[in-house]
């Protein structure tokens, strides 16, 4: 087989872990009820006129299941990161004590649950989506490359199913982290 043939399979595969890397980033910033550092990692802070990612400013634990403990490492940055925490889209109330800020997360209620669940519908939807283009376009590189006699149909039809092998099992992998995500949501 040309390397071509190698190379645009190759590429394929990449780009669709990409895919299921992404979605499970945005999956780990959608909250289940239970408190996880996680949950404010795309948070950035006011850092002397910086916007700073929260893990570079301050250490985030868990105090227990419904609360997160955030320590900056500077005491005077308490305030801009309260700040930032309390105007994210995660709908959060922090509470200072001293150089600690508290972060207690809020029961989420069924319908609230249900939004949250038909959201991780989508994302999953959305990286299938991303999956099938990418398919698409290698097939059309495979076509292309057949057109100008680079290679021959027996290598064009070898490789679409392998390309559709990838597609499949990435598929399987999105349905899996949606699911999982979705009975983790609602748990009660």
């Amino acid at each position: 087989m040309p390397e071509s043939v190698e190379n645009i399979k190759k590429d394929a595969e990449t780009r669709m872990v990409k895919s299921v890397e992404t979605l499970k980033s945005d999956l780990g910033k959608i909250r289940t009820g239970r408190a996880h550092p996680g949950l404010l990692e795309h948070i950035r802070v006011d850092y002397y006129g910086n916007k700073s990612p929260l893990s570079q400013v301050a250490n985030v634990a868990v105090g227990d299941a419904r609360t997160l403990t955030v320590t900056p490492w500077d005491k005077n940055t308490v305030q801009a990161v309260e700040k930032a925490i309390r105007e994210s889209d995660l709908g959060l109330n922090p509470m200072t004590a001293g150089g600690v800020i508290r972060v207690p997360l809020p029961q989420l209620t069924e319908e609230r649950r249900k939004d949250l669940s038909r959201h991780v519908r989508s994302e999953g939807e959305n990286a299938k989506v991303a999956i099938r283009n990418i398919r698409r376009d290698s097939n059309q590189h495979l076509k292309d490359a057949l057109k100008k006699k680079l290679i021959t149909e027996d290598d064009d039809k070898r490789s679409e199913e392998a390309v559709q092998k990838f597609t499949d099992r990435f598929i399987n992998e999105v349905d899996k982290l949606v699911s999982a995500k979705e009975k983790d949501i609602m748990q009660v």
